[in-house]
């Protein structure tokens, strides 16, 4: 929790912070929890990501978020979706949906990099608004809960099969196991993503080599595959609407990679075409391998369907079995758990880490508490382990086709916003994430959301006939991305920005933006993007003892009541802004723990 102080704040060294006005003598300093204090396991998690907190190459963030998309839920839900819908509907869904994923992926995932901002913090400045966002944190947290429960199943399954464990049993060890290194945040996962990443590559591998030698006819065979539910080969509309809508459950992984892209370090002309790639292959470039791991887990189920039977078929081990058992014999047992356990680890603490992210954002909201990320990965983990002890596995396709239809209809008006509204002008040309200049609700992307998320479940639910229920994720994806700019239009963006941002905002006279200021509450210095100008504070004020205010009744966006302009100190500008990092919590010596250990920074 935030422990307020009431005793007077002692007032810092002018020459340690100057330029800074020190706060009133008698004015109540928040600090917080220890856990909460400490960004090495914090990761900044409710605040824009410093730049000098990035110190990871691009290649280092690249590989980071890319290790994190090595789950096999995709082998599940391609092999589901062919085995239901028979495999030209499967393929044309399958690619479909990666296309469609790809181009709404791209300037999200640029927004996130460029501005060091996660989902939540991009959503709110996307037209949704202060308040509006919280929605899409619960979209997203149920996102990081609902993939973990699936990829912990498959990990279950893999344990039952290898040395008997009851799944009930697997299901809790494959929750436990990733709670230490989620709790330490950014920096352990870069480490076990790099180091779990050889055995990974040859377990994904090795399957499809030994079907090339021993089963060089198993593709042809495959693509005439009708399914198990006697759909045909050929295409079919309806099949077709119906797996691109599983498939589009997905789309929402783009938030997965925008937790790792946000310590993306700041685009040069040194760097650029690094950056460049390293944006495009680890935001939207996870649904191309995605994609492919699809079909691949469809083939091998195709394989493996005549030995093992349809239900087994659809659980990733055993397909993984089969396919090795002709090289390895006996061992393909032992080879093909050790695969299946260490992708499901590599899946789940990105699951489990990006959960506590969106749970922290939504609570610190709602409740104005913030005890730390860390005890949201609890919370995120329970909810999982109820799913799957609930056997959620069972009913893949239908949760998932639901579940599709709201995130796609979030992700779509968050892309229209950046690349249309922002355009043209009816958008701020930056991404404004700070309560303290935000309305509570912006109708353009929230108004769009709902919308097109009611709409598109009412065709889910059949209620606008056959083909507009096939095809609902379409008709989520279509308003939403036609809804957001003409709402944005029709209101002349009026809805964005609640009073002007004088401290970074456009127009702002910014030495760097690597400058600090110290937050009057607080009293650490943050980086100028996070800071915001308060009337009720006479002074700087970081964004998160900004959000934390349960009692300011944001007077400082109402013009006739304390929403004069503030007069702000002189910023401290870091003495070598070319490359030496400015402060986030004090002196990069007292953040412990973070980037320079990582491999490849």
């Amino acid at each position: 929790m935030t422990d307020t102080v009431t005793t007077p704040a002692p007032l810092p060294d002018p020459a340690e912070a100057p330029g800074e006005a020190p706060p009133s003598r008698g004015a109540p300093r928040r600090g917080y929890a220890k856990l909460a204090a400490d960004e090495s396991r914090e990761d900044y998690s409710l605040r824009y990501a410093p730049h000098s907190f990035r110190r990871w190459s691009p290649a280092t963030v690249a590989g980071t978020a890319l290790g994190g998309i090595a789950y096999l839920a995709d082998f599940a839900i391609g092999a589901s979706i062919v085995f239901t819908y028979g495999f030209g509907s499967g393929l044309a869904s399958i690619l479909t949906a990666a296309a469609l994923i790809f181009l709404t992926g791209i300037p999200i995932a640029r927004a996130c990099a460029t501005h060091g901002l996660d989902m939540d913090l991009v959503t709110r400045g996307a037209g949704f608004g202060y308040f509006g966002s919280t929605l899409t944190s619960l979209i997203y947290a149920s996102f990081t809960f609902i993939f973990f429960a699936l990829e912990g199943s498959i990990m279950a399954q893999a344990m039952h099969q290898a040395v008997g464990l009851p799944v009930e049993i697997g299901y809790l060890v494959t929750t436990l196991i990733v709670i230490p290194i989620v709790f330490r945040g950014m920096g352990a996962l870069a480490k076990v993503q790099a180091w779990t990443q050889p055995v990974w590559i040859v377990g994904m591998v090795l399957p499809f080599v030994v079907l090339a030698f021993e089963a060089p006819g198993a593709w042809g065979a495959f693509t005439s595959f009708g399914g198990t539910e006697g759909a045909g080969a050929g295409f079919s509309w309806i099949g077709f609407g119906l797996g691109t809508g599983v498939a589009l459950s997905l789309i929402a992984q783009i938030g997965e990679q925008a937790d790792y892209l946000r310590f993306m370090p700041a685009k040069t002309e040194a760097n650029r075409r690094r950056w460049n790639l390293a944006v495009l292959a680890a935001g939207p470039g996870w649904v191309v391998i995605g994609a492919a791991k699809q079909l691949g887990g469809a083939l091998l189920a195709f394989v493996a369907l005549e030995a093992v039977g349809k239900t087994h078929a659809l659980e990733p081990i055993a397909p993984q079995i089969e396919a090795l058992k002709p090289w390895l014999g006996t061992f393909a047992l032992p080879a093909a758990a050790l695969f299946v356990i260490v992708s499901q680890v590599k899946i789940n603490v990105t699951n489990a880490y990006s959960g506590s992210l969106s749970w922290s954002n939504f609570f610190s909201r709602v409740t104005h508490r913030h005890p730390g990320r860390v005890w949201y990965i609890f919370l995120n983990l329970a909810i999982a382990l109820t799913l799957m002890e609930m056997n959620m596995f069972a009913a893949l396709n239908k949760l998932l086709g639901f579940y599709s239809n709201v995130g796609i209809a979030w992700i779509a008006a968050v892309a229209a916003d950046l690349v249309v509204n922002k355009r043209l002008g009816w958008s701020p040309p930056y991404i404004e994430f700070k309560r303290a200049y935000l309305y509570a609700v912006n109708p353009a992307g929230f108004g769009a959301m709902v919308i097109a998320s009611v709409v598109s479940i009412l065709a889910f639910f059949g209620l606008f006939g056959t083909y507009a229920q096939a095809f609902s994720t379409f008709v989520a994806a279509g308003l939403a991305l036609v809804l957001c700019p003409l709402i944005a239009w029709a209101t002349r963006g009026r809805y964005y920005l609640a009073r002007p941002n004088t401290v970074n905002g456009p127009g702002a006279e910014m030495p760097d933006e690597r400058a600090t200021h110290t937050c009057a509450v607080c009293e650490t210095a943050y980086e100028l993007p996070d800071i915001a100008d308060c009337p009720v504070q006479a002074g700087p004020i970081c964004s998160l003892c900004c959000s934390l205010d349960a009692a300011c009744g944001d007077v400082c966006k109402d013009p006739g009541g304390g929403g004069a302009p503030v007069l702000m100190p002189v910023p401290t500008v870091p003495k070598a802004a070319s490359g030496a990092p400015g402060t986030a919590l004090g002196t990069p010596e007292a953040v412990p723990g973070v980037p320079g250990a990582v491999p490849g920074a």
